[in-house]
């Protein structure tokens, strides 16, 4: 029952906005709808991931700093 949190494009995976900043979320962490949990670089540019539900991040799919694919699973989400 759990939501599928993926990748719209491809790029980098960050899971915080800085290297020295708290990572935007991590597992256990009740979320909402529209509420960043990731970045994705992609051409030099910062896209922010953002939730389409709201509920608790159940796993985190990727490591930090990592490429992904379009489409490539990167949370789920135990809906509310």
């Amino acid at each position: 029952n759990l939501h599928e949190v993926k990748s719209p494009m491809v790029g980098t995976f960050y899971r915080r906005p800085a290297v020295d900043a708290a990572p935007y979320v991590e597992v256990g962490d009740v979320v909402k709808k529209g509420q960043v949990l990731c970045i994705v670089e992609a051409m030099k540019l910062m896209n922010e991931i953002e939730s389409d539900i709201s509920g608790t991040v159940a796993r985190i799919m990727v490591d930090n700093g990592r490429p992904v694919e379009y489409g490539q699973l990167l949370f789920l989400i135990n809906p509310d």
